[in-house]
């Protein structure tokens, strides 16, 4: 397996690309997880109510398909966006749909295995480019947007 994260920013020479990552992904993580929330209590009146009763099933499914189509089409949630960070590919490109489900399957596996969240964020606060474990895997990185110009 060959390393191609040399299309990355390097954290010794380029340090502000990672820098603050982890925090900014724990408050895109808490904005995500609002927005998730309206979007399934809107989702409960056209379930005829009976989305009360499996609620957290329907936060997962509607968390999972969010997830999935905003980081897709730009690479970052929203919360990410907010944040100003976003991902990417170990080639130095945007997420496509297929790395955006990977991801997220990842991230839905980790929230499975408590362990592997413990894991994951252990890896994000001591790591260089301060990747997770789904990171690791993938080959991906979050990173600061750079400004527009």
């Amino acid at each position: 397996m060959s390393d191609v994260t040399w299309h990355l920013p390097d954290p010794d020479l380029q340090p502000e690309f990672y820098a603050d990552v982890a925090a900014k992904r724990l408050v895109a993580f808490i904005v995500d997880t609002l927005v998730i929330l309206v979007i399934s209590l809107l989702v409960v009146p056209f379930t005829a109510f009976t989305g009360l009763f499996f609620f957290p099933v329907l936060m997962a499914v509607v968390g999972f398909a969010y997830r999935v189509v905003t980081i897709a089409r730009g690479s970052a949630t929203w919360g990410m966006g907010l944040m100003a960070i976003e991902f990417r590919a170990a080639d130095g490109q945007r997420f496509d749909l297929t790395l955006a489900f990977a991801h997220t399957l990842g991230l839905t596996v980790s929230f499975a295995l408590p362990v592997l969240q413990v894991i994951s964020i252990v890896l994000m606060l001591t790591q260089p480019r301060g990747q997770g474990l789904s990171d690791l895997v993938l080959g991906s990185v979050a990173i600061n947007r750079r400004a527009a110009m």
